[in-house]
């Protein structure tokens, strides 16, 4: 998911209030990142805050990617973005990208997008798609280890948002994909 993250480069992770966003704020500051990210209600902005942000900003917000923008180390854009609802941010991501490194991972997604090509030609930057879909075995066994390791050391910690009986699965789906302001994961309990 960090895709090539290296040690002192910025991240913007958005949508970093829910189960995915969290598990991804905490994955990039084991490995030494400076970390941006994103929500939409003070509970979710503080939720990042708790988990070691070190800057939050509020994507329902205007002017929040301006200043995203100017919060990059010497205004020179965003290195890697996790994406997690790219048919609404993806073109203006690929805004925010520092030039021959800058690159997005598509994490979610909701539908179509229409992209400028020239904004990722003009700074040599990429996107990436990613799924678990498409793992193989040897992928599933090193992510199982690393996510044991990380829960038995405790540098993941997950954060439960909300827990349904299995009862109300429907409603619990019905959750995810409304989405109004996402806080940890969302569990059913069995």
């Amino acid at each position: 998911m960090l895709r090539h993250a290296k040690p002192n480069e910025t991240v913007l992770i958005h949508g970093a209030s829910g189960g995915v966003g969290i598990a991804a704020v905490q994955l990039a500051r084991t490995l030494g990142m400076r970390v941006i990210g994103t929500a939409s209600t003070e509970q979710g902005l503080q939720a990042i805050r708790d988990q070691g942000a070190d800057l939050v900003f509020n994507h329902k917000q205007e002017g929040y990617l301006k200043e995203i923008a100017t919060a990059s180390i010497n205004n020179e854009g965003i290195d890697l973005i996790l994406e997690m609802l790219a048919n609404v941010n993806l073109n203006a991501d690929l805004q925010l990208l520092k030039s021959c490194v800058g690159r997005v991972v598509v994490i979610g997604n909701r539908g179509t997008v229409d992209i400028n090509p020239r904004l990722l030609m003009a700074k040599e930057t990429s996107i990436c798609g990613v799924t678990l879909f498409s793992s193989n075995e040897e992928e599933f066994e090193m992510i199982n280890a690393y996510l044991q390791q990380g829960l038995k050391y405790g540098y993941l910690r997950p954060l439960l948002g909300r827990i349904y009986p299995l009862e109300e699965a429907a409603k619990a789906q019905t959750d995810v994909i409304s989405n109004h302001g996402t806080y940890g994961r969302l569990t059913l309990k069995i």
